[in-house]
């Protein structure tokens, strides 16, 4: 009967430690290789703070829906309705009733906690998309679109409740919260650049409807991870005793600078749109504009990367000179050549000042909100964003149709500098 072959002992990867005696002397010598690990990168740390991965995932989910409600709707009631008048004046009704109800559901966000309101504000919003899809599909009266339309105003802010989970956990450390800030502009970013192309497609291969129907879904299912999370949320204030952020020192300078810098985004997006439709190519005017929010995102990422110098109101108006400079790009693209790839060389160029400008002026807006009021004060920011937006849309409009879509991109080229003469305008400062 064959016996089995005993099993040879497994060789060590490396060779062992060498261990000799010469003399009254022990020598050592250790043969392996040595490895030298390299420190983690800003966002690798960023992320490994305890809780951080779990709220981001569930903010980015609810933060996508940011960037398809709007595409949906317009897709949605004009397909419908046949009325690109129509889609409008709805949406811009939601605008508006957003940038109304948008601070006073931050501020019961910061007085009763994340949790407590942000989600019964999240569902209260979905039913109002719900009930928007349902209005266009039975072919409801025209003002039940306006008025569906305008309960999604009660939406929060979700990315300005993910900076107060940062700004609550990274207290005392400002390298990490410019990290912070950068990455989660990135991820606006990102969340507009990929919102409207996934509802354009899923209104287009699916059905008109499609496009509301899973951003409602993707809202809940975020606004569920995120709010259970409450390990990372900030203490609730009741009762605060600090003053209104729109009265503290320096935020409402701050607040007029977002309404010019909101005039750029609106400007840009209906131009861009006319002047890809004047060249014949307006179903390419989305990755045209994805293009902008491409470079803007990994402008943001290599912001965080780095250690920015001196303080945020002395980088600010250095932010907002170079956003001005680099829309002049787009402006002598249409104007010398008028080719759409060019033009979209230059988007991609332009927006790479976008976010560390944006990042900069967040940073301010925490500096400057009184402590325990700080979603109110970031989303007051956001409201001038839309209000800067509402305007930038129909001055860049105006201009397309009684000037010329070349021409229009003087429209945000004239934002940008507006923003920057009121970004080196003194401002009164706290003691």
């Amino acid at each position: 009967m064959p016996q089995p072959t005993p099993a040879r002992p497994s060789r060590p990867p490396h060779p062992a430690p060498f261990l000799a005696v010469t003399a009254d002397t022990l020598v050592a010598a250790d043969f392996r290789p040595r490895t030298r690990r390299r420190p983690p990168g800003p966002y690798r740390r960023l992320l490994s703070t305890p809780g951080a991965r779990a709220f981001t995932l569930g903010n980015l989910i609810a933060r996508l829906p940011m960037g398809m409600f709007s595409v949906s709707a317009v897709v949605m009631i004009a397909g419908t309705r046949g009325s690109y008048a129509l889609a409008g004046a709805v949406t811009a009704t939601g605008l508006a009733a957003t940038a109304l109800v948008a601070p006073w559901t931050a501020r019961l966000v910061d007085r009763y906690g994340q949790a407590r309101v942000a989600l019964p504000a999240t569902l209260f919003a979905a039913l109002g998309s719900l009930a928007l899809l349902l209005c266009v599909r039975y072919a409801a009266p025209a003002w039940t679109l306006f008025a569906a339309y305008a309960a999604t105003a009660t939406t929060p802010n979700t990315g300005g409740m993910a900076r107060a989970r940062w700004a609550h956990l990274l207290k005392g450390d400002a390298d990490a919260l410019h990290t912070a800030n950068s990455f989660e502009q990135a991820a606006d970013e990102l969340c507009f650049m990929l919102g409207p192309v996934l509802a354009a497609f899923l209104c287009t291969a699916l059905f008109p409807e499609a496009g509301t129907l899973v951003g409602v879904v993707l809202l809940v299912t975020g606004m569920l991870l995120f709010t259970a999370r409450r390990s990372t949320e900030p203490p609730a204030r009741p009762r605060p005793t600090a003053k209104a952020p729109f009265r503290a020192p320096g935020i409402p300078s701050l607040l007029v600078v977002c309404l010019a810098m909101g005039g750029v985004f609106g400007a840009m997006e209906v131009v861009t749109i006319a002047f890809a439709d004047a060249q014949g190519h307006r179903a390419a005017a989305g990755v045209v504009l994805a293009l902008q929010a491409a470079g803007s995102c990994a402008a943001g990422l290599l912001y965080g990367a780095i250690k920015p110098a001196g303080p945020a109101e002395h980088r600010l108006p250095w932010c907002v000179a170079a956003m001005a400079a680099l829309l002049t790009l787009p402006l002598l693209a249409a104007s010398l050549s008028g080719s759409l790839p060019l033009l979209a060389l230059t988007l991609l160029a332009g927006g790479m000042a976008t976010a560390p400008t944006m990042v900069t002026t967040m940073t301010l807006v925490q500096h400057r909100t009184p402590e325990g009021r700080l979603n109110e004060g970031m989303t007051l920011a956001v409201t001038g964003l839309l209000g800067g937006i509402a305007c930038g849309s129909a001055a860049g409009g105006w201009t397309v149709e009684h000037v010329s879509p070349t021409a229009a991109y003087g429209v945000p080229v004239t934002a940008a500098a507006t923003a920057l003469l009121l970004s080196l305008l003194p401002t009164r400062r706290t003691r």
